[in-house]
């Protein structure tokens, strides 16, 4: 039988409401075996960084010419440096039958979902906007004004719930965790992903 293709799974949700949080303790479990997909960046390589293993590290030549081949599920530009996920890391992870984990925010997962129509999006939920403000405030960060304006946005991300396959609610971190380990096992069960294996199956046999 040929190897089960690796899943790409997007996690996002409004600011604050604790990706990386969820993330964080997804990988931390003893079990968990996804790929977090590593980003590529123009900017310098800090003290202690390597190359292919904190960042992609590329020249902004080189990282233009990828935006114009199509080669990066996403990509930002911050303080005059871009970052962004490269379409080939992810292809190559997935072909080898690793699950491969992208946490990004609501904007790029439009971006994502066009060039992988078959990613796994799960949308991470607060509770509720009260919720989420009490969050951003309990940072002790971000001054009101930028907490209300994280707020409207959010109000916005949530309208945008139609991108995505699933919606889990943060309530609680661990919970979050068991209901998205949950998810990945039944997708990998959906027909549509496994039935090819089965056909190719019965022609080798036949």
């Amino acid at each position: 039988m040929s190897k089960h293709r690796g899943l790409l799974i997007v996690l996002s949700g409004p600011s604050g409401v604790g990706k990386g949080t969820v993330r964080k303790e997804l990988f931390s479990q003893p079990d968990t075996n996804y790929e977090y997909s590593i980003s590529m960046t123009t900017r310098q390589p800090r003290e202690g960084e390597v190359d292919e293993v904190d960042y992609f590290f590329k020249t902004r030549g080189d990282f233009e010419k990828l935006i114009e081949q199509g080669q990066l599920l996403e990509y930002a530009q911050y303080v005059d440096n871009y970052y962004g996920t490269p379409l080939e890391y992810v292809d190559r992870m997935r072909d080898a039958g690793r699950d491969v984990f992208l946490e990004i925010e609501v904007q790029g997962a439009s971006q994502v979902r066009e060039k992988v129509p078959d990613g796994l999006f799960i949308f991470l939920a607060p509770p509720s906007l009260s919720e989420l403000e009490e969050r951003l405030v309990g940072r002790g960060t971000e001054s009101d004004d930028v907490i209300a304006s994280r707020i409207s946005a959010a109000r916005q991300e949530l309208e945008m719930m139609n991108l995505y396959d699933y919606v889990v609610e943060n309530d609680e971190v661990e919970k979050a965790c068991d209901r998205i380990n949950a998810i990945i096992i039944a997708e990998h069960c959906r027909r549509e992903r496994v039935e090819k294996r089965y056909f190719d199956m019965l022609k080798e046999n036949a």
